[in-house]
């Protein structure tokens, strides 16, 4: 056996075992965790196609901004944070372990890189590199199916600002162009009052 399909093999359990975890653990943190873990381990594939641009935006969207959207949540939902913290301990062996295993498949994408390179399987002619070819493709063939999804996220975004902005009656909001207008005469009054009270 080939040392890429042994190095997709081992991805391949990490990845069907962090998925596990993520829908098995009973921490809402630890899920977040082993997502991360599965996030990296799918990028890890992405690097074995030799899709690098594919694997490198999806540690970026979903590493650094998914997960860390899926953390806020977990913030404000009703969490025990008191029972967290006493506990805090015990998250670190789920999170030493995650990041052995990240640390782990990413020295062996590289070292399985060095010592015995893929062969390009997605037909890319000689010199182009697959971020120009998947623009290319998404620009010109699937132009169409990507403004879809473009105005579909805007649509969704929109949403999700137009139910979260609601009016409170005990939030107060400033004015700005009232504020300008203001005069000061319009709110200080000058009263005439004598220093020293006249006895009668």
């Amino acid at each position: 056996m080939t040392t890429p399909a042994l190095l997709f093999y081992f991805f391949a359990a990490i990845l069907v075992f962090a998925g596990l975890r993520v829908i098995t653990a009973r921490n809402p943190v630890h899920s977040a965790l082993w997502l991360v873990l599965a996030f990296f381990t799918a990028a890890a594939h992405w690097l074995l196609l030799q899709a690098e641009f594919l694997a490198i935006v999806l540690v970026l969207v979903y590493v650094g901004a998914v997960m860390v959207l899926f953390l806020f949540v977990i913030m404000m939902l009703d969490v025990n944070y008191e029972h967290l913290r006493r506990h805090f301990r015990s998250y670190l062996p789920v999170g030493a372990t995650v990041g052995i295993l990240v640390l782990v498949e990413m020295a062996l994408v590289l070292v399985g890189s060095y010592v015995k390179p893929v062969v390009a399987t997605t037909g890319t002619a000689a010199g182009t590199d697959n971020t120009r070819t998947l623009g290319m493709v998404l620009y010109t063939d699937y132009v169409y199916a990507f403004e879809i999804a473009a105005v579909i996220l805007l649509v969704a975004i929109v949403a999700a600002i137009a139910l979260t902005h609601r009016k409170r009656k005990e939030t107060r909001y400033q004015n700005p162009g009232e504020q300008v207008k203001v005069r000061a005469r319009d709110r200080l009054r000058v009263l005439s009052m004598p220093s020293e009270k006249q006895e009668g």
